[in-house]
């Protein structure tokens, strides 16, 4: 009897720790299960075949809003060549509408309902003639009769009971992917659009097992390892302790990722966060809004002032990548209020903006509010938001634009200096992205595949016509600014449009490399060039700010933040007196 678990991700770079926790607790009950990942970016035929070669007794599929529709697909052709094989969905996309997916789906031959550790285990007891279907808890199976039995809830397990899903044997696999990894489940808040506010029981693995556990991801010198935890620090001596001991065990590569209530982080969390090495951890915060209204209407509780402090004293260092959520189509937000909330957020600088769309999940409160606030969402997953009483059509696609853009001049961390400055150009930092996604899409820009260099000239050819056309000192400026940013990508391979033209000759370069003590036989991974003036101050205040100067940019190590090259200046005028 083979019984395979099957996981469609979103991404190569991701993993499911559904699979590998199934799998682990199943294998410590004497019940074994192989794993097949894939991706969603993968042709359906190609995932055909290598499921069709497992050749599997019993599959099993993780389902997200991300894969059912291209699970559904696989399974359909699937059970064609291989009818002998039963087929099972668990995960949050199908556990709260199971007999409905049963109907739909006559391929398949159940659904695991919730928490699936203990019940994949007695599955895989029940195939192997230990157990029959009815005494499994937690699933919703399709008897031989054809009629739909629902059994029993699962029971929430001990959960410093289950065995830790990761070893030397299968780690090699998520070599250049991210490891996620789970400390504790459920979540005390009930915000109406998730669906862990289903679940208010916080229940938390045993601090000495968990910082045995990152002691194997931080001796393995794994890159990344993504909590999946709903809120990190909702125990604040136990988020100080794990935070202490990732310090104490940092080695210098591993990097931590968290998301955490901004406003429960507390004066003694704030201060060793700002205490860690650069890069050592990211913090995601769902600010999803900053209009009261909408917070009540979706259940939420955050303390906005507290919040906007928090964020501060944890930026000032920065030395913790910040990342913060809005969400747009939510209940009494409309465009002028989205933008506000926007411009907001923006306002705290965060190091990631992410600009999402409320989703309407089957079996989150939300779905129960949408009439009420006249939500029109799609019929198919994701289930994103179409339209709201507050929000139309229309000023979704508006915020789509942005999005697009946002995704590009911003969360990339390319242009970190460039939108600083054109930002003191506008009215409103929404209205900069507003502004330019009208130009792209004046200029048949939008929706094409664009080359990073090409969003450089673009930003400089908008910069030009839209903002700085009657103001030629400010055009000259931004394009040594944005010459800047570009430098700090990569060594400039030819000289870009808006490029500096004051291009230091060979004998000055020469000179240029000794003043700042670089080898002969590592200058090729270095680059010096010329500015008018000191371009971080000048895009920080707005203004030409200082003399002349040369920038050594270095590529052989790159900032944590941004993934910039490491810089430091010299003023040029005093470099030419004392030579």
């Amino acid at each position: 009897m083979k019984i395979l678990l099957a996981a469609v991700n979103a991404k190569y770079i991701h993993s499911n720790l559904a699979v590998y926790c199934l799998k682990s607790y199943a294998a410590s009950k004497g019940q074994e299960a192989e794993i097949a990942e894939y991706t969603i970016n993968q042709q359906p035929g190609e995932v055909l075949r290598g499921l069709y070669e497992k050749n599997a007794d019993v599959v099993a599929f993780s389902c997200y809003i991300w894969n059912i529709e291209f699970i559904k697909t696989v399974i359909k052709d699937y059970k064609k060549i291989r009818p002998q094989s039963e087929i099972w969905l668990g995960g949050p996309e199908v556990s709260y509408r199971a007999e409905e997916l049963l109907t739909e789906l006559p391929e398949v031959r159940g659904v695991m309902v919730g928490e699936g550790e203990d019940t994949f285990a007695k599955l895989a007891k029940a195939y192997r003639k230990e157990l029959s279907l009815n005494e499994i808890p937690g699933i919703v199976v399709r008897e031989n009769s054809g009629e739909i039995l629902t059994t029993e809830p699962a029971l929430p397990l001990d959960f410093s009971a289950l065995p830790f899903p990761y070893g030397d044997e299968n780690l090699s696999f998520f070599d250049n992917r991210i490891i996620y990894y789970e400390s504790s489940r459920g979540c005390p808040f009930s915000c109406a659009y998730c669906l862990s506010s289903l679940d208010k029981r916080v229940r938390f693995r045993n601090l000495d097992l968990v910082k045995k556990e990152l002691g194997f991801f931080l001796e393995r010198w794994v890159p990344q390892v993504k909590f999946i935890d709903r809120t990190f620090n909702i125990n604040g001596p136990r988020t100080v302790e794990l935070l202490h001991y990732i310090k104490e065990n940092d080695n210098g590569i591993t990097n931590f990722h968290f998301e955490v209530a901004a406003d429960l982080l507390t004066k003694e969390q704030i201060e060793l966060l700002n205490s860690l090495r650069p890069g050592l951890v990211q913090l995601e915060i769902g600010v999803q809004s900053i209009n009261n209204e909408t917070l009540t209407a979706v259940n939420r509780k955050t303390e906005l002032s507290e919040l906007k402090k928090t964020v501060a004293a944890v930026r000032e260092k920065n030395n913790v990548h910040i990342h913060l959520d809005l969400i747009a189509g939510l209940p009494k937000e409309d465009l002028e209020s989205f933008k506000n909330s926007f411009n907001e957020v923006y306002r705290m600088n965060p190091h990631q903006l992410q600009l999402g769309f409320l989703k309407v999940l089957s079996g989150a409160p939300m779905e129960g509010m949408a009439d009420e606030n006249e939500i029109i969402y799609q019929s198919a997953p994701p289930y994103e938001v179409l339209s709201t009483k507050w929000l139309s059509y229309d000023d979704i696609i508006l915020l789509k634009k942005v999005e697009e853009l946002v995704e590009v001049y911003y969360n990339s961390g390319q242009f970190v200096y460039s939108m600083m400055y054109l930002q003191k150009h506008v009215d409103s930092y929404f209205e900069l992205y507003e502004k330019l996604a009208v130009f792209y899409e004046e200029n048949n820009y939008a929706g094409l595949k664009i080359s990073r260099n090409k969003r450089y000239e673009i930003l400089w050819e908008f910069a030009k016509e839209k903002l700085f056309a009657e103001t030629e000192k400010a055009s000259i400026v931004f394009a040594e600014i944005l010459f800047f940013d570009y430098c700090l990508r990569e060594k400039p391979k030819s000289r870009p449009v808006f490029g500096s033209q004051s291009r230091l000759d060979k004998q000055e370069l020469k000179e240029a490399y000794l003043s700042f003590e670089v080898k002969r036989e590592e200058e090729g991974m270095h680059d010096i060039e010329k500015f008018s003036f000191d371009p971080v101050k000048t895009a920080e205040c707005g203004l030409m700010t200082g003399e002349s100067c040369l920038v050594l940019f270095s590529y052989e190590r790159r900032e944590a933040m941004y993934g910039g090259a490491l810089w430091q200046s010299a003023e040029y005028q005093q470099k030419k007196k004392n030579g």
